[in-house]
C-alpha cells in the first residue's frame, strides 16, 4: 500500500507563500505517483485561523483537491498550533473521496473506500471481528497530541512529567495485541501520531533528551505497526527494527533560520510484515544566516550577497552601545536587495558601571577619592595632589606646566650594535646656579613628568 505522508504544514498569513508552494508540490507528486490514501500528522496551521482568513482557505482548497485523488487522514497536531475544533471544517472537504480527523486516541480501518473507527482506544471484540470480516487494506491507530492541561488536573502536576509516557506506552502495548492479530490475518497496520521522541533530533541538530517526551522508541515499536508517521519535529529521522518503521516526515518547507536538512514528504510503501519510506524533496526557500560576533564586515556582507539569489537573509552582530550608530543598517539593506527578504537582527551589548563600595559614606571629596583608590587600587597620593591643583590652581598654568613637561620629556636613545661606556657625569660647580624646571615648581616633586599623562587632569 503506497501512503502519501505530509506533516507540519503551518499553514498562516506569514508563512502562507512557503507553505503552499511546497504543500502543492507535494500534494502534485504524490497523486502522480500514484498513492493510495494520504496522511497529514499533525500541526495543518501554525495558530488560531479565522474562517475567512486566506490561509485557511487555501489550506481548505488543497486538501479538496486531494480528497479528489485519494482519501485522506488528518491527525490533531499541538494545540497552540491547531486549537481543538480547527480540523473539524476539514471533514466538510472531502470530494470522491472522504476526509477523515482523528482528533482523539483511536484505530482506524480503511475498507471498501470508507473509514470505520473504533468507540474505544482500540477495537473491541464485536468491533475487531467485523473489521476482520471486511478484510480492510489497512488500520490505522492513532495517536494525536495529548492534552496535558487535563492529563495533569487528572494526576497532579508533579508526576504529568514523567506519567504520560507511561501511560502511552500502556496504550501502545494494549494496540500492538490487536495490531498483531490483524497482522495474522494479512491486514497492514500503521501508526500515526504528534509528539517528540525520546533521543530524535530538531531541525536546528539539538538532541532531545529527557524525562518529558511523549515516545520511548521501544514503546513506539511496541505497536506492532509495520510503519509508524510521526510528526512535530521538523527534521526527517528513521529508525528501522525487523523491517518496521518509525519515521518523522518533517516539516513540509523551511519556516525558521538555522533549520538543517531537506524539507519534503514521505512516500511509504507499507505491507503486513515491512515498511520503506522515501523522502520526496520539495522546494523550499533556502534561508542563509550571516553573524558577527562585532560589527559586521561589509566586505563580507558583499561577497553573501552576490550569492544569495532569492534566499531568504538573516544578518545577526553585536556591537556596544556606544557604538551602535557605526553600522549602516540601510546599507545592509540595500545590500541584499535581491534577496527575497533580509532579516537584520543587531544585539547591543550595554555599558555597565558599577560603584565602588564606601564612597557615598566619606563626607569629604578627599576621603571619596582616597576610598576609591583603595577600592581601584591606584595609587592615592598623586590623585590627591592633582586634586588640590585642580582645586587651587589655575587652569592655564596647570596646561603651560604640562606643555612644559612635554617639551623636556628625553627622547629615547635609539639601539646601538656597539655599546659605549657612558661618559663621566659633569658635576656642577657650588657657583653655578640651580634651575628648577617649571614642572617641579608647580609639582613639587621630581620625576613626575609622565604621571601627568596617565590620569584624567579634570576627573573628580
Amino acid at each position: 500500500m503506497k501512503i502519501a505522508h505530509f506533516s507540519d504544514l503551518h499553514y498562516s498569513p506569514d508563512r502562507l507563500d512557503e507553505a503552499d508552494r511546497c504543500f502543492v508540490f507535494a500534494t502534485h507528486d504524490a497523486i502522480m505517483r500514484g498513492a493510495r490514501i494520504a496522511v497529514v500528522s499533525g500541526d495543518s496551521t501554525d495558530h488560531r485561523l479565522d474562517a475567512h482568513s486566506p490561509a485557511l482557505i487555501t489550506l481548505a482548497r488543497r486538501i479538496h483537491r486531494l480528497a479528489a485523488s485519494m482519501p485522506v487522514i488528518m491527525l490533531q497536531g499541538t494545540f497552540s498550533h491547531e486549537p481543538p475544533g480547527t480540523l473539524d471544517i476539514f471533514a466538510l472537504m472531502g470530494s470522491t473521496n472522504g476526509v477523515f480527523i482523528a482528533n482523539r486516541i483511536q484505530q482506524v480501518a480503511f475498507a471498501n473506500g470508507r473509514f470505520l473507527a473504533s468507540s474505544g482506544p482500540v477495537f473491541n471484540e464485536r468491533e475487531l471481528a467485523q473489521v476482520l470480516a471486511v478484510q480492510p487494506e489497512a488500520v490505522f491507530t492513532c495517536l494525536p497530541t495529548v492534552n496535558k492541561g487535563q492529563f495533569a488536573a487528572s494526576v497532579g502536576a508533579l508526576a504529568a512529567a514523567t506519567d504520560l509516557g507511561d501511560v502511552l506506552a500502556t496504550y501502545l502495548v494494549a494496540s500492538g495485541q490487536v495490531n498483531a492479530r490483524l497482522r495474522e490475518a494479512g491486514i497492514a497496520t500503521v501508526g500515526i501520531s504528534h509528539g517528540t521522541v525520546v533521543g530524535c533530533e530538531t531541525e536546528h541538530g539539538v538532541t532531545m533528551a529527557g524525562l518529558d517526551h511523549e515516545f520511548s522508541l521501544s514503546a513506539l515499536f511496541d505497536a506492532q505497526c509495520s510503519a509508524f508517521l510521526l510528526g512535530h519535529i521538523h527534521k526527517y529521522q528513521s529508525w528501522e527494527r525487523g523491517g518496521h518503521l518509525i519515521a518523522y516526515a518533517g516539516s513540509i518547507g523551511r519556516f525558521h533560520f538555522g533549520e538543517q536538512g531537506e524539507k519534503g514528504y514521505l512516500l511509504w510503501e507499507v505491507d503486513t510484515h515491512s515498511a520503506s519510506a522515501e523522502l520526496v524533496p520539495t522546494p523550499a526557500r533556502r534561508m542563509v544566516c550571516i553573524d558577527f560576533d562585532g560589527p559586521p564586515d561589509m566586505e563580507r556582507l558583499a561577497q553573501f550577497a552576490s550569492d544569495a539569489g532569492d534566499a531568504f537573509v538573516r544578518v545577526r552582530w553585536q556591537v556596544d552601545e556606544e557604538h551602535r550608530q557605526s553600522v549602516d543598517r540601510a546599507a545592509i539593506e540595500a545590500m541584499f536587495a535581491n534577496a527575497q527578504g533580509v532579516k537584520i537582527e543587531p544585539r547591543i551589548l550595554p555599558v555597565v558601571r558599577s560603584r565602588a563600595q564606601g564612597i557615598s559614606l566619606e563626607t569629604s571629596v578627599d576621603a571619596k577619592l582616597k576610598r576609591w583608590c583603595e577600592v581601584a587600587n591606584v595609587g592615592a597620593a598623586p590623585a590627591l595632589e592633582r586634586l588640590q591643583l585642580l582645586e587651587t590652581g589655575d587652569a592655564n598654568a596647570i596646561a603651560d606646566a604640562v606643555l612644559a613637561q612635554l617639551d623636556q620629556t628625553p627622547v629615547a636613545t635609539p639601539l646601538a650594535l656597539v655599546v659605549r661606556p657612558p661618559a663621566a657625569a659633569a658635576i656642577p660647580s657650588d657657583d653655578s646656579p640651580s634651575v628648577v624646571p617649571p614642572a617641579q615648581r608647580v609639582s613639587g616633586a621630581s620625576g613626575e613628568a609622565l604621571d601627568w599623562l596617565e590620569g584624567d587632569l579634570f576627573a573628580a
